[in-house]
């Protein structure tokens, strides 16, 4: 019996320091997730200025902005405001804004704020996968209870930024509203990851439903207008992101540079989804382009969706990636407009990678940008074309 006894006192010892040794190791993880990260003073933001057609001051222009973003932009929102600022301060200093100005930033320029605010491993992480983790980690609560209800292929993703979507939509509109209204001009805010957002009051909220890829556009008299939602997320967004129906997901905004649609990324690869914004004379097409190097790859063909019937199957490894751009969606399906620009996320978020070249179309004319992964600014002008053309003549 005595034996018996020491044999229990030993596993109940035993089993009291496995117990507490996990919730050390469970106490240190959660610490070390709530840590945050050191904020060093941000070097001055600065920008390749490209002037993609002759400069004409106080005209209306599209301005893209290609940033090149790194993962410490996202620690606060202050910091990615500044950083865009920055570029900004850049065109205002060359004359290239005025109330006529439509800014355009690149895809998904809003989705990475769900790491705002985390600790310090979110940003030490080597992968999306591995900074998604410790952000869970960091909202556990909220993250748990969502992830129980979570019907996408995707649970994971899908919960964490639910979690996090109304922190996400405030800070997102906190930053590009802010830059509207600062530099006078409007604003084409990429787009951002968020479940059934809407437009109340002229604020910015989010809903139960499924998530989006969506855009906003910001006015300098702190009007917004919006969503725009993606029609044919990419087969690496589908897991967790939803196709948004095409009939109401495409809105046309008045602009004082013209009547302005918007279509996300894939969105500007398929004639059904031009037809929506025909009545459109602007389009600015919000991208992002991922692996490094892709754009001088073989092309793969259409990825989300079936590709449409205009698409000939000899162009898939034929073209490369680049190529197809150009053909299948602004340059080639985008030259009835009066002018569109076509802008892409360039940095070193994680291991995404990126690659893409502004590109813009003005009387039907194709125009390319400089293929640099560095942050540019191109300005496209408006009513200087017909100008350029009759002195060429």
């Amino acid at each position: 019996m005595m034996k018996k006894r020491r044999w229990v006192s030993a596993l109940t010892s035993r089993s009291g320091l496995i117990s507490l040794s996990i919730l050390v190791c469970c106490s240190l993880a959660i610490v070390l997730a709530m840590r945050p990260p050191a904020i060093e003073n941000p070097k001055p933001s600065t920008a390749l200025l490209e002037p993609l057609n002759s400069p004409l001051h106080g005209a209306a222009n599209l301005l893209s902005i290609q940033p090149h973003l790194d993962v410490a932009d996202y620690a606060q929102a202050g910091l990615l405001q500044r950083k865009l600022s920055g570029y900004l301060d850049q065109a205002r200093s060359a004359g290239w804004l005025s109330p006529q100005t439509v800014v355009v930033f690149p895809e998904h320029i809003g989705t990475w704020l769900v790491a705002e605010g985390e600790s310090a491993l979110v940003f030490a992480a080597d992968t999306t996968t591995g900074a998604l983790a410790w952000a869970a980690l960091g909202n556990l609560s909220g993250f748990l209870y969502r992830l129980v209800g979570a019907e996408e292929q995707d649970p994971f993703a899908a919960s964490l930024f639910r979690t996090k979507s109304e922190a996400m939509a405030d800070q997102y509109q906190q930053i590009f509203s802010g830059l509207a209204s600062e530099y006078g001009v409007t604003v084409v805010a990429g787009s951002i990851l968020l479940p059934e957002p809407a437009v109340k009051d002229e604020r910015l909220v989010v809903g139960l439903g499924p998530l989006y890829n969506s855009s906003f556009v910001f006015f300098a008299d702190g009007r917004v207008a919006g969503p725009v939602r993606k029609v044919y997320p990419i087969d690496s967004e589908l897991p967790f992101t939803e196709p948004a129906p095409l009939d109401d997901s495409l809105p046309i905004v008045e602009t004082p540079a013209g009547r302005l649609g918007v279509l996300i990324c894939a969105d500007s690869w398929y004639p059904d989804t031009w037809a929506q914004i025909q009545s459109a004379q602007l389009v600015a097409v919000p991208s992002f382009s991922s692996p490094d190097g892709i754009w001088e790859s073989p092309w793969g063909g259409y990825n989300g969706a079936r590709a449409p019937d205009d698409v000939a199957d000899s162009d898939v490894q034929k073209l490369t990636e680049a190529e197809a751009w150009r053909k299948y969606a602004l340059g080639g399906r985008g030259r009835q407009l009066r002018a569109g620009i076509n802008t892409f996320l360039r940095g070193d978020l994680w291991d995404l990678g990126d690659d893409g070249q502004t590109m813009a179309v003005l009387d039907g004319e194709l125009i390319l940008g400089q293929r640099k992964d560095i942050a540019i600014v191109s300005s496209l002008w408006l009513n200087t074309h017909h100008e350029e053309v009759s002195a060429r003549d």
